[in-house]
């Protein structure tokens, strides 16, 4: 609606220029042949003056451009010889052409001697200095004229397209996050009961009991991953790294990883923002150990210095190929490094050998510790915001 009613202001007010000088044209009594010689003139004054004032003419070629004015100049001066000085608002038309289309310094320099070049019909015509002055204060409105209401239709084409494009943007951002928290959050569930499942399965004949106590944890994890989901759905996660924690040593302990758990109290302070975060890290970070390493230890550390927060994840037994790979496998490093970002925090990957010559993978998330105060929102809404990180190891 506003392109179109922006559009239909500056055709109004062409014309209406056109208009007027159409009348003064009929108040000098021209036959048949003169009125329609200035009719055709009229029609395509305005027509090249339409494409001059399109959003689309920014985009054509300089050849283009400079035969288009051309044109227009010769429509604005050459029926002065015939229509005198009845025929002069044409010249406005033309000196809002040349700022649309010119550079600022050569269109505003040309503009001022298209105003002025009106003294010389009005010399010629012997007016009075009050008409000539009249005449080229009349072109330099009607340029100015015709130049702003040509840029402000541009201007608002140019704000309604930048509107669809922020509205696609919205919309793929949350497509991306929608499909990032699915990642995180339900990969880590996933796995979690498909690793208990196989547990279950090996302990019903040898222990039903403990198998029984097996399926009530798939069933609690079963209902987090739903509750997972519909939270997503959303647009918002709450997560506790001390829950996260003990998830983790339960996961880990039934896979048969040997897990030190090592926090000196540094879960009880940390805000929502940062524990949402860093439980997320620690998510994916067991997920990761679950599907691609045979680990057999995996030492699991939070920690505070000078008010940042340090998660470290270390394990061994990293085989890459260990298990096949998905087709449609996530990008899982990416998404933390990313929501570390958001609260101005970094990940830090490294694979090195121990001094055994283990392969050994330490997974580091640091981020402000925001402490927690009283009356603190107990949601977050997790989105792709962009503050600097850096990451200090390298990915082997």
């Amino acid at each position: 609606m506003a392109t179109r009613t922006a559009r239909g202001v500056l055709v109004a007010a062409l014309v209406c220029y056109l208009g007027i000088t159409f009348l003064n044209i009929l108040s000098q009594r021209f036959d048949g042949y003169g009125l329609t010689f200035a009719l055709i003139c009229l029609v395509l004054v305005f027509l090249l003056q339409l494409v001059h004032s399109g959003p689309s003419i920014s985009e054509a070629r300089v050849r283009t451009k400079m035969l288009t004015l051309a044109a227009q100049g010769v429509l604005s001066y050459l029926p002065l010889i015939w229509f005198g000085v009845s025929w002069g608002a044409m010249a406005g038309f033309f000196a809002g052409s040349l700022l649309l289309l010119l550079p600022p310094r050569a269109g505003w320099t040309l503009y001022g001697l298209t105003a002025l070049s009106l003294l010389i019909p009005g010399i010629l015509y012997d007016r009075s200095v009050v008409d000539m002055v009249y005449m080229c204060q009349t072109t330099a409105l009607t340029g100015l004229v015709v130049y702003g209401l040509s840029r402000l239709n541009s201007l608002v084409d140019q704000l309604h397209r930048a509107r669809t494009d922020l509205a696609r943007l919205a919309v793929s951002n949350e497509q991306l996050r929608f499909s990032r928290d699915l990642h995180d959050l339900l990969g880590y569930s996933l796995s979690a009961i498909t690793l208990k499942n196989e547990l279950i399965h090996r302990l019903i004949p040898a222990n039903p009991y403990r198998a029984r106590e097996e399926v009530d944890e798939v069933l609690v994890i079963s209902r987090q991953a739903l509750a997972d989901v519909r939270r997503v759905a959303r647009g918002y996660r709450e997560m506790s790294l001390s829950a996260e924690l003990a998830s983790a040593e339960s996961v880990l302990g039934a896979a048969g990883v040997s897990v030190t758990v090592d926090t000196h109290d540094a879960v009880e302070r940390l805000g929502t923002a940062t524990s949402t975060v860093l439980a997320t890290v620690l998510r994916e970070g067991v997920t990761n150990l679950l599907r691609h390493s045979k680990a057999e230890y995996c030492r699991i550390s939070a920690r505070i210095e000078d008010d940042l927060a340090r998660l470290t994840i270390v394990n061994d037994g990293l085989t890459l190929g260990h298990q096949t790979p998905s087709p449609h496998s996530g990008s899982g490093l990416g998404n933390l490094e990313r929501r570390l970002e958001d609260i101005g925090g970094r990940l830090l990957v490294r694979r090195f050998l121990d001094d055994s010559d283990v392969d050994v993978f330490r997974l580091t998330a640091e981020a402000p510790v925001q402490e927690a105060r009283v009356g603190e929102p107990r949601s977050i809404e997790i989105t792709n915001g962009e503050q600097p990180y850096g990451r200090a190891d390298s990915v082997a």
